[in-house]
């Protein structure tokens, strides 16, 4: 049995702002394991992010408030350490890959440089010798030609597939338990990402790390997650194996995000579906259910009470109302009925 990594418990991250209080992650609970990638999607501002950046501890405090719930990793509590000891854990047992690679790395330092730092920080180099030649060795292992060139170079020489890989090389240096991508692919065009997709895959392969990935492009998702975490404004609303996302989707905003991917078998002259309205404002999150404005097959009760979350199956959980047994019957959509035969070979 797979050993128990991560486990989010009822997660609270408040920001304090000029207008009120944002409540940006509010109760958020899943579980990551060893070996294991969960991929955790949804739209601009649906609280992806910060979750990630909550799980490091890199919301800064001001304006960030760990408002509540437990972050366990590896058996300890993250929410009780202090930042000395965060220090201890970030970039050496876990490690974050950021979604704009010129952003993240240093522009006035070489790219050897900046991955030698990590290895001589966290005691993975004996020297500085030993240093070089292992940051070169994972220059080579993600895919970078003529590492001992591309060493000396700058992130401004580099193209951004490239300064990618170096972004992940120096997430790896120090051999991490975790790695949080943070839409790692969102820059890239669609060759390079999905070579790096690929990566990342030969990488947990060959490592055994965990992975959570983060991105708003369900279309991704299939492809390197093992579970899924569909997030709508700031909580999770449905949760399970790639498998139940896909085939099995239960929450309306899950129909609205699968209903809303490009189609390579639609005819040409038919439009792309949106999902419509927009999120709603996290100072004053609605009463109910936060997606009922925004979903055409909204029962009474969405706008009265908010839902729990449904046991669907034993792997599969969705918060709608449609899985109370009271419920009325509403059948899938039939743009996600075409969508999930059409994925399994089938017919609509």
């Amino acid at each position: 049995m797979k050993k128990k990594l991560l486990d989010v418990k009822n997660l609270h991250v408040h920001f304090k702002t000029y207008a009120g209080i944002v409540q940006a992650v509010r109760g958020v609970n899943f579980e990551l394991y060893e070996g294991e990638t969960l991929a955790i999607v949804g739209e601009s501002g649906s609280g992806k992010s910060v979750t990630s950046n909550a799980l490091m501890k890199l919301i800064p405090q001001p304006p960030g408030i760990y408002a509540g719930g437990e972050i366990h990793f590896n058996g300890k509590s993250l929410i009780s350490l202090s930042e000395k000891e965060m220090l201890a854990i970030r970039g050496n047992e876990m490690a974050m890959i950021f979604q704009d690679p010129m952003t993240a790395l240093n522009p006035t330092m070489r790219i050897g440089k900046q991955i030698t730092e990590v290895l001589l920080k966290h005691k993975k180099a004996d020297s500085k010798e030993a240093a070089k030649r292992r940051a070169i060795e994972l220059l080579d292992q993600v895919g970078i030609p003529f590492p001992e060139k591309r060493y000396k170079t700058y992130p401004h020489e580099l193209s951004g597939g490239m300064r990618q890989r170096v972004v992940i090389a120096i997430a790896l240096a120090a051999d991490p338990k975790l790695l949080i991508a943070d839409e790692p692919t969102t820059a890239l065009d669609v060759t390079i990402q999905a070579q790096i997709l690929e990566l990342m895959k030969e990488i947990q392969k060959s490592s055994n790390t965990s992975i959570i990935f983060i991105t708003h492009d369900l279309g991704v998702v299939a492809n390197v997650a093992d579970r899924v975490a569909v997030m709508y404004a700031g909580q999770i609303v449905e949760y399970g194996t790639v498998e139940d996302i896909f085939y099995d989707p239960k929450h309306p905003y899950t129909w609205g995000l699968l209903g809303s991917m490009p189609d390579l078998n639609n005819s040409s002259d038919e439009l792309l579906r949106a999902i419509p309205g927009s999120p709603p404002n996290l100072i004053n999150p609605p009463i109910g259910c936060a997606f009922a404005p925004r979903n055409e097959l909204a029962l009474a009760i969405d706008f009265e009470e908010e839902p729990p979350m449904f046991q669907v199956s034993e792997t599969h959980f969705a918060k709608t109302w449609l899985q109370h047994p009271n419920a009325p019957h509403i059948p899938i959509p039939e743009v996600v009925a075409r969508r999930i035969a059409s994925s399994r070979g089938g017919e609509a």
